[in-house]
């Protein structure tokens, strides 16, 4: 049984006139990051461009707040961090660069659960022990402060205000080119234990770019709130 962890979404293609028109081939149609990072992984078209949703929902740095007689949408990035190896700074100079090179947007997190048998982790208990596997997918980038100011805040980020106000839904989307290798994913597993019988393995998979701009945008009827660039 495979159930997602995320809400649905769609990639957004440009249209057919853009797709023409573009310096850079769009990317083949896919419903979801899962399909896509598929896609790229059997056939990697490093320089193609797309739009991704993020998931909010995953984004525990997002957050939408009334400043006087304005709304500020913050997605903070602080804390998001690329933590594989070949994103590691090793000689990074604290002040001035960071050990994490490459920063994240979560996409989408796909739960598969894989049966069950019967294991002793405690001498002499029995226990049903369970299969899951998780998959989460990102968008990774390492031109973060093409953006903004290195700096270091918990609350840097992407930062939108509205003078009017908004107390709307907001939804949010990162607008990126491939670059190679295209796609990069490990794999960590836990294995079941007396206290938490579940063998638990957790793929981690990125799809890697150039971040061009972010996007805030109401969710209803597809009305962009702000658009932010380097």
């Amino acid at each position: 049984m495979i159930s997602l962890i995320t809400p649905y979404f769609r990639i957004a293609l440009a249209s057919v006139a853009f797709a023409v028109a573009a310096s850079a081939p769009v990317l083949v149609f896919a419903e979801t990051a899962e399909q896509l990072f598929v896609q790229q992984k059997l056939s990697p078209q490093p320089g193609q461009c797309l739009d991704v949703a993020v998931d909010l929902t995953n984004s525990l740095g997002f957050s939408q707040a009334q400043v006087a007689d304005t709304t500020e949408l913050r997605y903070r990035m602080a804390f998001n961090n690329v933590a594989e190896g070949w994103s590691w700074h090793e000689g990074a100079a604290s002040l001035d660069e960071d050990y994490y090179q490459f920063k994240f947007l979560p996409l989408q997190s796909v739960l598969e659960e894989r049966g069950e048998y019967r294991g002793e982790d405690k001498i002499g208990v029995e226990q049903t022990m369970r299969r899951t596997w998780r998959y989460d997918y990102f968008l990774a980038f390492e031109n973060l402060y093409d953006f903004y100011p290195r700096k270091i805040d918990d609350d840097a980020g992407f930062v939108a205000n509205f003078a009017k106000g908004w107390s709307g839904q907001v939804g949010m989307r990162a607008h990126a080119c491939l670059v190679d290798p295209v796609v990069s994913e490990s794999t960590t597993f836990w294995k079941a234990t007396y206290a938490k019988p579940t063998d638990f393995t957790l793929k981690k998979r990125y799809l890697m770019s150039t971040l061009k701009s972010v996007t805030f945008f109401d969710p209803q009827t597809g009305r962009v709130l702000a658009v932010i660039k380097p």
